[in-house]
């Protein structure tokens, strides 16, 4: 080992906001156009909000033009002034993600200069924006990056608020209270429970007991249920039976049940926190026993410290007790993590000799050797026995398909090795950082390759790009199937002949369809089928899936048509 090398005085903290402004701008931006959709959630989340655009919606969304109840209306209108503005394609359905995403690096950097200084502000949106959970939810059309920023504005203004000027309190306090009104606007009930969870919680380890009862103020709840009230009694007004709905089946019912089939062990988020906070999540182990000697220490942690251990905790409690899961319901716990990994950078810094150094040397070495076992599979394993695209529920490709992304990453696999070797041989604290900031962002900048491939593969565009060109008046039927995203990329919807509904992935559609008697007239009972075929007039193009191949072939018959063979496994039939 060399000597230990000091950080020179020229690594300022604004060279650091550089690096981190960089970093987000190829994370977030690059390629973010040329990715097709994603099924089923970022086509029908874009369709919806494509939907409202067309209709002039603000309250009630629609998808297929049911009523799509699943989530509230905030975020698809959003979407839907992004398309407006930018068209209907794939950057104006993504814009706002980004955006939402972008304000939340803002909301670290703002938190964590006025406690900690610009330097570890800038190292702790650095460690945010590079994370893989942080990158996937800025770059794809889903609500839990705007659940994010209302979530941790909630958590940020009733922290400030109490650590603050007292004058500063009730504002700080009803600030908090509409962001978490924001966040029921965006994701129903969750928005409030989270940052209430929190704050109440991090009072009560304070022993600030008042502070606890200060939340449940009459103003704060009156700033609550200014923001919420208006959108619950016009929905309900327009939809009676969505209390029932809202409350009891998307609520209750998902925290306590299993049957929206997102179900997973208890031990789920210890498992995926690791996996989506790569490579910094490497610096856990390290960084978790440096926070508890110094709290020994000490006799006590920083309140904002304190916080932002909390808010990791109870964030990953609360959704290991729910009985539905998914990775993007801890996307939360990237501030608190970003904030708390960017203070052990700065350590690091500013004392080479620090435990806070050889907690981020560990997580170097443990870095490299994820480098290396990935290097092996790429070189060996993946082409070979297909445990590439297993994970992705993409199809197996061999290791002729595999062949032409190996130089991309293989060339950033060397990159981030040689540059953690080099820290490492050198003792060089910013060679640590480097190569845990490269890996992301190279990943983003030569994997392309590999994303198209797992997009294409899970998209509707390739079956549109398929499809023959259609008049405005011809009629789309699907039959037993609905393609997510092709209604966004024909710009149009369709009859779905079905057995129940659950080809539409909403929650809200399969609700409504098993209470009706009737349905509506563009949901038909597979039992009709063949009477409604039978009767429907007009230019029809008619689309299903190969496992339904000899129906259409009965229809084939019957018109003199020929069957198109589209992408991913769907049939189209032309009855004119």
């Amino acid at each position: 080992m060399g000597e230990v090398h000091r950080v020179p005085g020229k690594h300022r903290a604004w060279g650091w906001l550089l690096v981190a402004s960089i970093a987000t701008l190829i994370v977030i931006g690059h390629r973010m156009w040329s990715l097709p959709l994603l099924s089923p959630d970022e086509g029908r989340n874009a369709e919806v909000a494509r939907e409202m655009k067309e209709s002039g919606a603000w309250l009630v969304p629609t998808y297929n033009q049911l009523p799509y109840l699943d989530k509230p209306a905030f975020y698809f209108r959003t979407v839907a002034l992004s398309l407006a503005v930018f068209g209907d394609n794939h950057v104006g359905a993504r814009i706002p993600s980004a955006l939402f995403a972008v304000a939340v690096l803002v909301m670290v950097w703002k938190v964590t200069q006025r406690f900690h200084g610009p330097r570890p502000a800038a190292l702790a949106v650095l460690v945010t924006a590079t994370t893989p959970l942080f990158i996937s939810q800025a770059r794809i059309v889903i609500f839990d990056m705007s659940l994010c920023l209302f979530v941790s504005g909630a958590i940020f203004a009733g922290f400030l608020a109490e650590t603050g000027p007292l004058e500063h309190r009730r504002r700080g306090l009803i600030l908090a209270a509409g962001c978490a009104g924001v966040a029921t606007l965006i994701k129903g009930p969750v928005g409030l429970i989270l940052p209430l969870l929190v704050l109440a919680i991090f009072h009560a380890v304070s022993r600030q007991w008042s502070a606890i009862g200060r939340l449940f103020h009459p103003l704060n709840a009156l700033a609550y249920v200014v923001v919420v009230l208006p959108w619950f009694l016009g929905v309900t007004l327009h939809h009676p039976d969505f209390p029932d709905y809202g409350l009891v089946q998307e609520s209750f019912k998902r925290f306590t049940t299993g049957q929206f089939h997102r179900k997973g062990p208890a031990y789920y988020y210890a498992l995926v926190m690791p996996a989506t906070f790569l490579p910094w999540s490497l610096l856990l182990p390290g960084g978790l026993w440096l926070g508890y000697t110094v709290a020994r220490q000490h006799h006590r942690l920083s309140p904002l410290n304190r916080l932002l251990l909390l808010w990791g905790v109870v964030v990953l409690g609360f959704f290991s007790l729910s009985q539905s899961k998914l990775p993007g319901y801890i996307l939360s716990v990237s501030v608190p993590s970003g904030i708390l990994a960017g203070q052990v950078l700065d350590r690091a810094l500013v004392n080479p000799g620090s435990r806070s150094c050889a907690a981020l040397r560990g997580a170097a070495w443990a870095l490299l050797g994820v480098v290396l076992v990935l290097m092996a599979a790429v070189l060996v394993a993946a082409p070979q026995s297909g445990i590439l695209p297993s994970p992705l529920r993409i199809k197996k490709f061999d290791a002729s398909e595999f062949a032409p992304f190996v130089p991309q990453l293989l060339i950033l696999l060397v990159a981030v090795g040689g540059v953690l070797v080099a820290g490492l041989t050198r003792r060089w604290v910013i060679g640590y950082i480097a190569g845990f900031a490269l890996f992301p962002v190279l990943l983003i900048l030569l994997g392309g390759g590999v994303f198209h491939h797992v997009f294409d593969q899970k998209s509707a565009q390739a079956v549109a790009a398929g499809m023959p060109r259609l008049n405005p008046e011809t009629q789309l039927v699907f039959y037993r199937c609905f393609p997510n995203g092709l209604p966004f990329y024909l710009r149009r919807t369709g009859v779905l002949i079905t057995e129940d509904g659950d080809e539409l992935t909403s929650n809200y559609a399969l609700y409504k369809l098993r209470r009706d008697s009737t349905w509506p007239p563009q949901v038909v009972p597979v039992t009709n089928a063949e009477e409604w075929m039978g009767r429907r007039q007009g230019d029809t193009y008619v689309m299903t899936h190969e496992g339904h191949r000899s129906w259409l072939e009965g229809w084939a018959r019957r018109s003199g048509e020929q069957v198109d063979l589209l992408p991913h496994g769907f049939l189209g039939l032309r009855i004119r």
